[in-house]
């Protein structure tokens, strides 16, 4: 059926399977109770891209079914799972939840072929024929995450939409929204108009790694206001998706305090000469350790939460440089009155705070691995993205964990050895490193590894100028991520490469007809390629762990 993600189960409706159920003008939907916003999402793509009207059902005989079915949860061990079964007189869609229902319409977009996926018709087609299939299926995770960072590279908001919509096409469920970083601010915080004014544009970019010499010499930038986040929001959940947002403390802060110097360590550096970063890299410019930084912060943190219902915020807490801390009275003074041991106990104390915080406000923080140093925040739950270490001691120690190890899923790093690859960055990921991924490490025990809530792939955008590059360097490997997310797959070692590039082969249709820039299978077109951006390539394999 070269369905991806594979489903758990698929087998043939009828005797001999074949041709099940045509669909055509007078065919309709029986939307029942709850189903409703599933229909509508079926008559505005599936049926803007067959030119079939999909009206509700009244009288024809000729019916797509949608149900709500709670008892597929205990069939298939998921509020996501669903079962798709079509014949020669009905297509059936059951979900155990709306979600389940969602990803089920998902799977039917994509047995109706490719140009299921146009946004207008392409021929004069009348009908279209339904295989005779039943599909029995339900994710491996509850986390299927994509972050996408807009802080480096302004994505304007269609085309974070856009991407929402390619997420739900591969049933990925959580969006992290990378929202701020040295090199941008990119949310409307009405108590501090300044981040908007100021801290969203910088004056020039880096063309290619830091180490380049080359400069794109014109303004960068770019804010989302209020509404286009609600917006964003709102387009997310009804394609079942979860947005978490991320804004970065301590580190990863020089946009911020270019726009309010107070935030940073004014008794070592003047922080008034500060400009938004043009650079890439990790800023010694970090956020102090002060009363007014953490007011500050909880009032950006108060207009998020009104914005975002995700029961997770992100706040960073990686990468977070202690050379202005070390050479700071301010922060060694903190450090005294707290009783902390050293500036890696500031960092803990930081985050904490925004832990504590949070959850009185009935939030959980997540953060990178790096808030294990000093000691984990309470209730903190872990994105692990330097190797699975960082995963494993938080697991060990019932944290929660989503694991994101940069070797294998940063999507920035480069899809294959040569010059041709444009603005080569890391580790060489192919599509078949992606696909023999595995979330869960073999060293934890059943019980540690129920604490891996899911994975996640990163596209950090420093060497993305633009959408093309975004999807040039997302896909197809964003296709190979999604079926170990959701998919029950063998062990690495036993998983069908062969048996996915298969199924790839329609795939590539599907993305062509949604305008996907992906990278083909033989390399880079001529026009994807960047020759002469230096990258920052590192040789020989990534580490296993």
């Amino acid at each position: 059926m070269a369905l991806i993600p594979a489903p758990n189960r698929v087998s043939a409706s009828l005797p001999g399977g074949g041709t099940g159920f045509v669909i055509e003008a007078d065919t309709e939907i029986e939307a029942t109770e709850g189903t409703e916003a599933v229909a509508r999402w079926l008559r505005t793509t599936v049926g803007a891209a067959t030119g079939l009207p999909l009206a509700p059902h009244r009288n024809s005989g000729s019916r797509i079914l949608l149900r709500i079915r709670p008892s597929l949860e205990d069939e298939l061990g998921s509020p996501e799972a669903y079962q798709l079964c079509a014949d020669g007189y009905l297509v059936c869609i059951d979900g155990a939840s709306e979600a389940g229902l969602f990803w089920g319409a998902q799977t039917f977009r994509q047995l109706l072929g490719p140009d299921a996926f146009r946004r207008a018709p392409i021929t004069g087609r009348t009908e279209w024929e339904f295989p005779a299939v039943t599909v029995r299926d339900a994710p491996r995770f509850r986390w299927r995450g994509l972050l996408l960072d807009v802080a480096r590279h302004f994505m304007p908001k269609e085309g974070v939409l856009r991407y929402l919509d390619l997420m739900a096409a591969h049933k990925l469920n959580v969006f992290h929204f990378h929202l701020t970083d040295d090199q941008g601010w990119r949310i409307e915080i009405k108590r501090y108009p300044k981040l908007a004014e100021t801290a969203s544009w910088r004056s020039r970019s880096k063309f290619g790694h830091r180490a380049s010499p080359l400069w794109e010499e014109k303004p960068h930038g770019g804010y989302y206001t209020q509404d286009d986040i609600r917006e964003i929001v709102a387009y997310a959940a009804e394609r079942h998706i979860t947005v978490v947002p991320e804004i970065d403390v301590p580190g990863h802060s020089q946009a911020a305090i270019a726009a309010y110097p107070e935030l940073g360590n004014t008794d070592v550096i003047d922080t008034t000469a500060l400009d938004v970063w043009d650079n890439w890299g990790i800023s010694a410019n970090v956020l102090a350790p002060t009363d007014t930084t953490l007011r500050f912060y909880e009032g950006v943190f108060e207009e998020v939460l009104e914005l975002f219902p995700a029961e997770f915020v992100h706040v960073g807490g990686d990468e977070c440089r202690k050379e202005q801390w070390t050479g700071s009275v301010t922060a060694k003074t903190r450090i005294a009155d707290l009783g902390l041991a050293d500036e890696d106990g500031l960092q803990s104390w930081f985050i904490g705070h925004f832990d504590a915080w949070l959850a009185a406000r009935g939030r959980r923080l997540i953060g990178w691995d790096e808030i294990l140093e000093g000691g984990l925040a309470r209730g903190a739950a872990v994105s692990s993205w330097r190797g699975y270490g960082g995963g494993i001691a938080a697991a060990r120690a019932g944290h929660d964990v989503v694991m994101c190890p940069e070797q294998y899923v940063y999507l920035d790093h480069r899809q294959a050895p040569g010059e041709d690859e444009p603005v080569p960055i890391g580790f060489v990921r192919t599509l078949e490193d992606v696909y023999r991924f595995e979330p869960v490490p073999a060293e934890l025990t059943e019980a540690e590894a129920r604490h891996v809530l899911g994975t996640q792939a990163n596209v950090w955008t420093e060497v993305m100028e633009d959408a093309a590059r975004v999807d040039y360097q997302t896909f197809p490997r964003l296709a190979a991520f999604a079926e170990v997310a959701w998919s029950r797959l063998p062990a690495p070692a036993q998983r069908d490469f062969a048996g996915f590039e298969r199924r790839m082969a329609a795939h590539y249709a599907r993305l062509d007809a949604l305008g996907v820039a992906y990278r083909p299978p033989t390399g880079p077109r001529p026009w994807q390629r960047r020759p002469g951006v230096p990258g920052r390539p590192v040789e020989g394999p990534p580490p296993n762990k």
